[in-house]
């Protein structure tokens, strides 16, 4: 795969080169709530030139995914102004802002499954825009077979969606959105699922088709290492744009009214807590710290589980169709212990929790907990079994989004006979320990990713399970978020016993892991 140019090599962009190809102004976006509404954006305002490609970092519950849902004309701001090639689509009838969109924007979802239809391949995935534009046969096929070599996938262009990883089905809807060569590439979180290489890829990709094709890319992350393909780095926090970076160093932006905001990270190296003194001199403002530097506050405390299990797998292997998942992998997960299981996209890790979870059976081998053989159970056994004994985190949180996050919880716990005061609490309980107390009442689909990853998990833990398997749990995860969801995840195995087995890329939650199952593709492990 070829590499993009760095930023320095492409023409300069920035302010007053030209019209903005994106211009918002002073834009927020409320969300109703109990409370009377929930401000995802708080006057946020940004520019985007054609041919640039701009990285927005944040955390979790930023307001980055609101963000680019209205740059893509999926979500109408409650206020402001959001020009897109000279679109208000805040204005616009929904019919010309369809059109405007097919026409304008490329949008690859962070929830990458939407996009992809299980009775098509990856080939006609991938061309499926084309067609709609009117392009022949042989021009779709071209286009797609060229995009699905550039993210190594063209021997899989027959396969459909179940056959493919979930690496491998981002990278599909990714080539889908880029297809038809759109003025505007959105995307979020585009390597969320991706492990470090695939995901260098799939980056490379989003800036070859800027430059080649003089499209502008908004690309949203929280991942740092995105910024090193961008011409502009903006950092967003509580729903307005707080730094920006170019090559000539870092800007802090002020906002109306004077206030400023200062990252972090900035905060932390000058050893500030909470509480700050200014100082003010000739064109200098200086910040020190007040007092004491305040520790970090204690995590919240696990819930206590019941015992842990031995989790083994036995010469397991999968197949789908002619394509081998996983071959003759032998491992053994133990109780206390926090176990991640690493490899490339495509290498196997979620068939493989899926088979320990009783989600799926080996075609041969076995998979055993506690000495039950899981394959020896019907569908309706395995789930009885998976409800009291295994808590699982998919890679799709499987949520309601007309739920409140503390309703999804009690749903989960209903089913386990838990009900009433009991399940509020315990539901309320789990909020808190993943951070989401002050969002209990919201409803999930008017959480951001990192925020319903987090309600995910408190709906796994709330029952107290003896085995928590997460695939990917900090895949959209800021290094902040996923090292306290990384922490919890350790503090289960190793406080109280809990058998915790994750798949990740994330090389954050592999250092705090006390065991580690590396898979290849299409290769025997043991562990």
């Amino acid at each position: 795969m070829s590499r993009s140019a760095p930023a320095a090599s492409r023409p300069a962009v920035g302010p007053g080169r030209g019209t903005p190809l994106v211009d918002l102004r002073d834009v927020f976006v409320v969300h109703p709530s109990e409370d009377g509404g929930v401000a995802a954006l708080r006057g946020l305002t940004l520019a985007v030139e054609p041919g640039e490609l701009c990285v927005v970092l944040g955390p979790s519950g930023a307001g980055k995914s609101t963000l680019v849902r209205v740059v893509a004309g999926l979500e109408r701001p409650s206020a402001g102004l959001a020009l897109v090639d000279g679109l208000d689509v805040g204005g616009a009838r929904a019919s010309v802002l369809a059109r405007h969109r097919a026409r304008v924007v490329g949008y690859a979802d962070q929830h990458y499954w939407r996009a992809l239809s299980k009775e098509l391949t990856a080939l006609e995935l991938v061309a499926l825009p084309l067609g709609l534009r009117g392009a022949t046969r042989a021009e779709r096929e071209r286009r797609a077979r060229a995009l699905l070599e550039r993210v190594e996938l063209v021997d899989r262009a027959d396969a459909r969606p179940r056959e493919l990883s979930g690496g491998e089905q981002q990278r599909i809807a990714l080539c889908a959105a880029v297809s038809h060569s759109p003025a505007l590439l959105v995307a979020d979180e585009p390597t969320g699922e991706l492990d470090e290489s695939s995901a260098r890829g799939v980056l490379d990709l989003l800036a070859e088709l800027a430059r080649e094709e003089g499209a502008a890319a908004l690309v949203v992350s929280h991942d740092p290492s995105t910024a090193a393909i961008a011409d502009r780095v903006v950092h967003v926090r509580d729903g307005r744009v707080g730094e920006e970076r170019r090559a000539d160093g870092d800007t802090i932006v002020i906002g109306r009214g004077g206030w400023l905001h200062v990252p972090e990270e900035t905060l932390r190296a000058a050893g500030i807590g909470d509480r700050a003194v200014v100082h003010l001199g000739r064109g200098v403002v200086e910040l020190r710290p007040a007092g004491d530097v305040p520790e970090d506050a204690t995590a919240p405390e696990a819930p206590v589980t019941a015992s842990g299990s031995v989790v083994e797998a036995r010469g397991v292997t999968r197949r789908f169709g002619l394509e081998t998942a996983l071959e003759r992998v032998d491992a053994t997960f133990l109780p206390g212990t926090l176990t991640v299981v690493t490899g490339p996209s495509g290498s196997g890790k979620s068939t493989l929790l899926a088979l320990l979870a009783g989600l799926d059976t080996p075609d041969e081998g076995e998979v055993l907990v506690d000495g039950v053989v899981l394959s020896r159970l019907d569908r309706d056994g395995r789930a009885a079994f998976r409800r009291e004994r295994i808590g699982v985190v998919g890679q799709t949180p499987g949520l309601s989004g007309l739920l409140t996050a503390r309703e999804n919880v009690e749903l989960t716990l209903g089913l386990r006979g838990i009900e009433g005061v009991e399940a509020h609490e315990r539901a309320m309980d789990a909020l808190a320990i993943v951070g989401l107390a002050d969002h209990a009442a919201r409803a999930v689909d008017r959480l951001s990713a990192g925020e319903r990853e987090r309600v995910a998990l408190a709906r796994a833990i709330a029952g107290g399970p003896g085995v928590l398997v997460a695939d990917e749990p900090t895949a959209r995860l800021d290094s902040v978020t996923t090292l306290a969801i990384g922490g919890l995840l350790a503090d289960l195995a190793r406080e109280h016993g809990t058998t915790v087995i994750c798949a990740t890329h994330d090389p954050l939650l592999v250092t705090l892991a006390g065991a580690e199952l590396p898979l290849r593709r299409a290769a025997a492990a043991s562990v």
